[in-house]
């Protein structure tokens, strides 16, 4: 797997830190610091014609100019189970293997609205991400940032409380975690809490406090005592079940139609497809592989090949109970689940992460199409 260096942000954005799965940690200067992150994030979203005027340039592309296929392609993924397709894809060479001439390099994020900040800002070219930062891009940026061209995985994620937690009226008071204010479980939960008649806020207040932590963090302070509960993609819920102690007060698959809903989607700068549409091809030829090899090698060899990628970036390893129960809550796919995304949206709206808006445009599934001979449906939300 190549890599380049880490991109320099404009900022300093913890958000993009390097945590994977199975990383230990240290106690960090974490309270002022969520809070610091969570109102700038506030103010972030809203500021909604500031981000579109600035993503819309970042995305003016040259009228007449040529495509070609790119000299590089710079990846994102999280070192998550539910992006095991980017893991497998990266590690195993699936994706550079079908990029040919055009050199891979890849970038480790924790949480959805890190990734999509590189994104927008030009600091990488596609990115596995959770739906809900990808819908933020595309209604704040007024359609300009971002197309989803596959998904990746479904399924995946839960509320993992104290044992002593049994429903929602026990978490009045309670102090829960997501990984980042405005990641797809960050909305998740606070769309969930609200239905349950909890209040939150964004800065932590509210009837049910939320931090929004890095996951490995996240699991020492559960173990710690310090959080409630938190919701997270696997392999996080079942570290948490399994090395903490917790239990699943919430399968998000039971709030879905069919125990549908997209976890890990594939999305890329509208930019960059524009100008290189030969090397999004490639990389969706390099993503169906890595969803088939998933979803056809036997529990034993998606372990250990999972476990090799986490080691290569990060070092550590899962225990094979995690990866084991992991799996078993996953679908790996490349359908995105386009008739999902109004209900996403409205979550992110009833969250306060984002605006009532049209979405429409936000797919473009046509070459995603070609390489699987399949129709994958945008729902009527893009092309297809």
């Amino acid at each position: 797997m190549s890599k380049t260096p880490e991109p320099t942000p404009p900022a300093p954005n913890p958000g993009t830190v390097r945590i994977v799965a199975g990383e230990s940690n240290k106690p960090k200067r974490r309270r002022a610091l969520e809070i610091g992150i969570a109102v700038g994030l506030v103010l972030l979203i809203g500021a909604g014609a500031a981000v579109a005027s600035v993503v819309a340039k970042n995305n003016e592309t040259k009228p007449a100019a040529a495509t070609s296929p790119a000299a590089e392609l710079r990846l994102g993924y999280f070192g998550n189970v539910t992006h095991a397709p980017a893991l497998v894809g990266v590690s195993k060479g699936i994706i550079a293997s079908k990029l040919g001439s055009t050199k891979l390099s890849t970038q480790v994020f924790n949480a959805g609205p890190a990734a999509i900040e590189a994104l927008n800002a030009g600091a990488i070219d596609a990115t596995y991400i959770g739906p809900n930062p990808a819908i933020n891009s595309f209604v704040q940026s007024k359609g300009e940032s971002i197309s989803i061209i596959a998904g990746a995985a479904s399924g995946g994620a839960q509320l993992v409380v104290k044992p002593g937690i049994n429903s929602a009226a026990d978490l009045k008071g309670k102090t829960l975690a997501s990984p980042q204010l405005g990641g797809t479980q960050d909305v998740a939960l606070r769309a969930w809490l609200g239905k349950q008649g909890l209040k939150t806020n964004p800065n932590g207040g509210g009837d049910v406090a939320v931090n929004p932590t890095e996951n490995a963090q996240t699991l020492k302070l559960f173990q710690d005592g310090k959080l409630d509960g938190a919701w997270l993609p696997e392999p996080w819920a079942s570290r948490l079940v399994l090395q903490a102690g917790g239990k699943v007060l919430v399968d998000e698959k039971d709030l879905w139609d069919k125990d549908e809903f997209p976890t890990t989607i594939l999305i890329v700068s509208k930019k960059f497809a524009a100008e290189h549409p030969e090397t999004v091809t490639a990389l969706l030829q390099g993503h169906e592989a890595s969803v088939k090899w998933l979803n056809t090698a036997s529990a034993a060899d998606k372990a250990t090949a999972i476990n090799a990628a986490l080691k290569a970036t990060a070092g550590n390893t899962l225990p094979a109970d995690v990866i084991d129960r992991s799996l078993k809550n996953i679908t790996f796919t490349v359908d995105p689940l386009a008739g999902t995304y109004k209900k996403l949206l409205q979550d992110g709206v009833d969250a306060g992460i984002t605006k009532p808006a049209d979405i429409n445009g936000i797919f473009d599934l046509r070459a995603l199409n070609v390489v699987t001979g399949q129709k994958t449906s945008a729902a009527g939300l893009g092309q297809d």
